[in-house]
């Protein structure tokens, strides 16, 4: 054999085992190590705070998967019960710290309630009221002659207003529209006008909304549908022109006040006279009365105010005014408020026959140096069963002007909160916003005019007067 033969057999590649790559010879610096390092080296320069907090929560996902699908299925039930019994245990926690509070309230409401049966009560609310804006203050007109009296709604929503001019208006409380107008008669058409043809001097209405009743210079009282202001009919008796009137609280017993020095009982239900009682020595100015079978007057003239116990058949007599006593008004059913015409502002406990506390002058003086006059006290007003009462002040038309007070512990001393300018001499006026219906609402003071004008003012935000 031939040496070319082996040259060639030398000469041809070498075959690679199978699944061996059979590329040429890589040069230096190519080989798969070097690259490795390189890729590796590259790799940890780039490497991020965030990838490592990529696999940490990773891992940690991985370890309660595991966890999960470890536990078994004794161990799950295991598991939901004490997380229902945990559950239980929160909403039984809950609903007793709801029951105590509940408790808490209730026995509160107790409290209070025995409280204003025995006339002690006294809420602390004159800190949170304030003064009016002039903006607050709203004009309402209507009636052709001044307005002599008022009374609101126990929802509030209505005002009922009464006039010299005989006529009787609804007024809506939030829009201040007229709702209903009750038309007044001329002298002589008694007998086929229905209603007032004489002034009307004041008015009334019933706890529950029900029956409003008005009296006039005819000596008539009239007995409206409050909601239909419907004519329902009339009680005949008085001897003069009537001053007050009243309905006793929870019930429809009517009381009524009149210039013949009578107080007279009613049963608006029955259509009733009840019975009359004596006693003042003067015309009666004023007349109030709560939920006790009783009622309060103010004598005028007498210089007396008298607590008349119905039931007892008795009366109680208390003297402190030096003139004449012309408006009161019951703050609970132990303490009330007076004004009178010289100038003085008394608070009276129902067990002391003189004053608990007198503010003389409370309105200031008019007239010339040496000649000074004080304002007469035309009216009084209570938010009952609280510390705050206002009272209402006339003798010269330029000076006109409503006070509120604080009342001091125990009713036993009073102190101005604000005064509130009036364009004119009112006469009578009233508190809106009852506590028994409102709780920690105070309320709206509005209040009627007087001798020239017929408009009535009221402000209608909550919490002022």
């Amino acid at each position: 054999m031939s040496s070319s033969f082996f040259i060639k057999k030398n000469a041809n590649p070498k075959l690679t085992k199978k699944g061996k790559s059979t590329s040429a010879p890589k040069r230096k610096g190519e080989d798969g190590k070097t690259n490795k390092a390189k890729s590796k080296k590259y790799n940890e320069e780039i490497s991020s705070d965030s990838e490592a907090e990529s696999s940490t929560l990773l891992k940690k996902r991985q370890a309660n998967e595991e966890i999960v699908y470890e536990e078994t299925p004794q161990e799950k039930k295991l598991r939901l019960a004490k997380l229902y019994l945990e559950q239980l245990k929160e909403e039984e926690k809950n609903k007793a710290e709801d029951e105590s509070f509940e408790t808490d309230l209730i026995a509160g409401r107790l409290q209070e309630e025995v409280l204003e049966q025995k006339g002690k009560l006294q809420r602390l609310v004159a800190k949170d009221i304030i003064a009016p804006e002039a903006s607050e203050i709203r004009v309402l007109r209507g009636h052709k002659l001044p307005i002599t009296c008022l009374v609101i709604a126990p929802d509030d929503k209505c005002i009922f207003s009464a006039a010299k001019d005989c006529s009787i208006i609804k007024w809506d409380v939030e829009s201040g529209r007229k709702l209903h107008t009750i038309h007044g008669g001329r002298k002589g058409t008694e007998e086929r006008h229905v209603g007032h043809t004489a002034h009307i001097l004041c008015m009334t209405i019933s706890s529950d909304g029900k029956y409003l009743a008005t009296g006039d210079m005819n000596k008539l009282i009239m007995i409206w549908e409050a909601d239909t202001c419907k004519h329902l009919y009339k009680f005949v008796g008085h001897k003069g022109p009537l001053s007050g009137l009243s309905f006793r609280r929870g019930t429809h017993d009517l009381y009524s006040a009149s210039h013949d020095r009578s107080v007279k009982v009613w049963n608006v239900d029955e259509k009733a006279y009840v019975e009359t009682l004596f006693g003042h020595q003067d015309a009666i100015t004023g007349l109030d009365s709560l939920s006790r079978e009783r009622c309060v007057t103010a004598g005028g003239r007498d210089g007396t105010v008298r607590v008349w116990k119905i039931a007892e058949e008795s009366q109680l007599v208390f003297h402190g005014h030096e003139g004449s006593i012309d408006c009161i008004q019951l703050i609970n059913e132990e303490h009330m408020i007076t004004g009178a015409d010289d100038g003085s502002v008394s608070l009276w406990s129902v067990n002391k026959k003189k004053p608990l506390c007198t503010v003389k002058q409370a309105h200031g003086c008019h007239g010339d140096l040496g000649l000074e006059q004080p304002h007469w006290v035309a009216s009084v007003a209570a938010l009952q069963n609280s510390d705050t009462v206002a009272s209402g002040a006339s003798g010269c038309s330029h000076n006109s002007q409503v006070n509120v007070w604080k009342c001091g512990p125990s009713y036993r001393g009073l102190e101005l909160l604000f005064s509130v300018p009036m364009p004119e001499v009112f006469e009578f006026w009233s508190v809106l916003g009852g506590w028994s219906r409102t709780g920690a609402q105070v309320g709206t003071m509005v209040e009627t005019k007087r001798s020239q004008k017929r408009d009535l003012y009221y402000s209608s935000e909550e919490k002022t007067f």
